[in-house]
């Protein structure tokens, strides 16, 4: 493999530098994604610079801007779940949306688990990822309260456990520490919720 995939400047074209380290960025993106999704929570170097087609000097020096990496990674998350985030909720009543917006984070939570919990091994290292961990929490908390009525917002106690319950981290562990699929998964957390307020 080549040291010179975004290192040597085409004459006749000024810009092919700073094109040709654009392309690698973006393979190198790509591969991280890949393999993060793949289940290699913290990919090396030389694992990313094979996966993407790139030298390992190319990927030493985009890898000293791994929050930028991260923030492109999320980027293309965010794209992709955009269209689930923007569906709107159909119920006319509280007890049916809350059933909605399980649903809609089971999808969500499916499709990003990878790169959340890749985030979680490196965010107390990371400014920008324990900021998009809080954010994360955030639109997590708001989306729960938009469809609970007052009466159980101010019950604390009741609150807490619905947003324990239906929270990122606890799709996480029934998936990934307990090894249930996510249908069973999906089975627990309604029996779960149906039990809270039922009471």
């Amino acid at each position: 493999m080549s040291d010179t995939d975004d290192s040597v400047i085409d004459e006749a074209q000024p810009d092919g530098r700073r094109q040709r380290s654009q392309r690698s960025r973006q393979k190198i993106v790509a591969a991280m994604l890949k393999l993060v999704r793949g289940g290699e929570m913290r990919p090396s170097a030389a694992q990313v610079a094979e996966a993407s087609g790139v030298s390992l000097r190319t990927v030493f020096r985009h890898f000293e801007e791994m929050d930028s990496l991260f923030r492109e990674m999320t980027a293309i998350i965010e794209q992709e779940i955009k269209p689930i985030l923007m569906r709107p909720l159909t119920s006319t009543n509280w007890r049916a949306q809350v059933d909605e917006l399980i649903s809609k984070r089971i999808d969500v939570y499916e499709r990003i688990m990878p790169m959340k919990v890749s985030g979680s091994v490196r965010r107390f290292q990371s400014a920008y990822l324990k900021e998009d961990y809080d954010e994360f929490l955030a639109i997590e908390r708001a989306g729960l309260k938009n469809v609970l009525p007052k009466a159980v917002q101010k019950n604390a106690q009741l609150y807490a456990a619905l947003e324990m319950t239906i929270s990122f981290e606890a799709w996480r562990s029934m998936r990934q520490d307990r090894g249930l699929s996510a249908k069973q998964a999906e089975g627990v957390l309604q029996f779960a919720v149906d039990k809270l307020l039922s009471e």
